[in-house]
């Protein structure tokens, strides 16, 4: 007696072509990316939007509102949904694979077409997105910048080994302080006068405020210089004194509505890219699923 082995059917071969249609991505990329730019160039021709695909006509980060926020969203919506609707209507049908499987890929191809384009966009837009993100350290230093540029300026150049805010030269002319500052204060010339009395002044910006004696020193030169009575030198300082503080608060408030700006921005961006994959993959879903029906329809039309 003779005994036969069952014959066992062969499995199916896994195929060995890739699921990723890279043609149907790049042009899906290609049709986001310019519809971006596009929109973004409109975007800042109207004013909703402080970014630009050039760095130099983007805006100051002060001006971007609600308006800036729903553009860059719409922007994404757009783009992403033409490029993800795109990328799966010129895909090929893929045969014998799952339908819930056909989903999935046409949802892939098109968050692949979306990150494509972002990271394109990005490229393009590199230095301006990197002026969003460094705004808010470098708002800080304009804006101490901007309390005494002048004086800041003088102090630099009459201040020799000034280093971290410490004046070595400030301490000097405490040491050196005439008794009586009126006549040392005439014999001097403007130059050397200007240079001690911003020494004071920074010394003061950086303590928060000028002692008894530094304030004294500042109305005695102000007398001797200008001739103006003790009582008008005091009131002049004093009244100086006041702009400097008002100065260095609306610097503060503007350093501080820039950070808040700036991360307000980022989060309206990162809230946009997350729009935009969601859309281009359901829109890349929607048009695969209408290529493959269109190509079913016509199949039986022509039977």
């Amino acid at each position: 007696m003779s005994f036969t082995s069952p014959t066992v059917a062969d499995a199916p071969l896994e195929s060995s072509s890739s699921a990723v249609s890279w043609g149907p991505i790049i042009a899906g990329t290609l049709a986001a990316t310019a519809i971006s730019l596009v929109f973004l160039l409109i975007g800042s021709g109207l004013g909703l939007t402080m970014v630009s695909p050039w760095s130099h006509d983007s805006a100051s980060l002060t001006t971007v509102g609600a308006t800036a926020a729903i553009w860059l969203i719409v922007v994404q919506w757009v783009s992403a949904g033409l490029g993800g609707y795109l990328t799966g209507r010129l895909r090929t049908k893929w045969v014998g694979v799952h339908t819930y499987e056909v989903f999935f890929r046409d949802t892939a191809h098109g968050f692949l077409a979306w990150a494509l384009a972002t990271v394109i966009v990005a490229g393009v837009l590199g230095s301006a997105l990197s002026s969003i993100v460094s705004t808010g350290t470098q708002a800080t230093a304009t804006a101490v910048g901007a309390v005494g540029a002048a004086g800041a300026a003088t102090a630099a150049s009459a201040s020799d080994g000034a280093t971290g805010g410490f004046s070595p030269a400030y301490f000097t002319d405490a040491l050196l302080r005439p008794a009586n500052t009126a006549p040392a204060a005439g014999n001097q010339s403007d130059e050397a006068v200007s240079a001690q009395v911003t020494r004071v002044l920074v010394n003061g910006f950086v303590d928060g405020k000028l002692s008894a004696d530094d304030q004294a020193y500042v109305e005695q030169v102000v007398a001797a210089r200008t001739g103006l009575s003790e009582t008008d030198a005091k009131a002049r300082v004093d009244a100086v004194l006041k702009r400097i503080d008002e100065t260095k608060v609306a610097a503060q408030k503007a350093a501080d509505t820039a950070r808040k700006t700036a991360s307000a921005v980022a989060l309206f961006g990162a809230l946009s890219l997350f729009v935009g994959a969601f859309i281009a993959s359901v829109s890349a879903a929607i048009g695969g699923r209408q290529r493959d029906e269109d190509e079913e329809r016509l199949a039986l039309l022509q039977r």
